[in-house]
């Protein structure tokens, strides 16, 4: 009896000795790769600019053409953002003007640059609503830092093909002149502002 009273100590001291349970590891936020894909709804994604003329006018185009991918998660504030832009598709709605920014080397010069990108792998939100977006653009062959600004961003349920569906509107400004677009300088301003207008479908 005495030896299993002390053997019944002895357990109760090696079990008060022992570490004490750990809190279960909380799940790691999910890498980029995991994130929700979102398909560019391309009849809704266009990449606008304007640049003042001559200190009187504002010339104005946009890019017809453009690709590429989005993933975005508004819980855990995540987001990738890669987008390509067919230079060539170019289109200020004057034939002859357009031709002089597709082919000039001192403007888009796109036979030797045919694509621009921009890629983003960071934001600053509000809520689930990315206000600006870090990434950065590469046109011309050059790249430098640019921030796109949200002046409206929206998720919501499309009633036309009931399918989550994202989008709004961004804006941003460059300074063509550090792209090597020097064209015409200092007459038609170096500061360029560029309007994005964006839709993704959640697939």
């Amino acid at each position: 009896m005495a030896l299993r009273t002390l053997a019944a100590a002895i357990a109760l001291g090696l079990g008060a000795c022992a570490a004490p349970p750990q809190p279960a590891a909380a799940a790691p936020a999910p890498g980029l790769s995991d994130l929700p894909d979102y398909s560019l709804d391309l009849t809704h994604t266009f990449v606008h600019w304007e640049v003042q003329h001559m200190g009187t006018s504002t010339l104005r185009g946009r890019f017809d053409r453009s690709s590429g991918s989005v993933r975005f998660d508004p819980k855990t504030r995540q987001i990738d953002v890669s987008i390509t832009v067919d230079t060539a598709s170019v289109n200020s709605g004057v034939p002859v003007l357009d031709g002089l920014i597709r082919n000039s080397s001192s403007m888009l010069d796109v036979a030797t640059f045919p694509q621009a990108t921009f890629t983003a792998r960071s934001a600053r939100f509000d809520g689930e609503v990315p206000r600006d977006v870090d990434g950065e653009l590469t046109l011309r062959g050059i790249s430098q830092p640019l921030t796109l600004h949200a002046l409206r961003w929206k998720c919501g349920l499309n009633p036309l093909f009931m399918r989550q569906v994202c989008g709004g509107d961004f804006e941003a400004q460059i300074d063509r002149s550090s792209f090597g677009i020097t064209h015409t300088l200092p007459f038609v301003a170096d500061r360029v502002r560029l309007l994005i207008e964006v839709e993704a479908i959640k697939l």
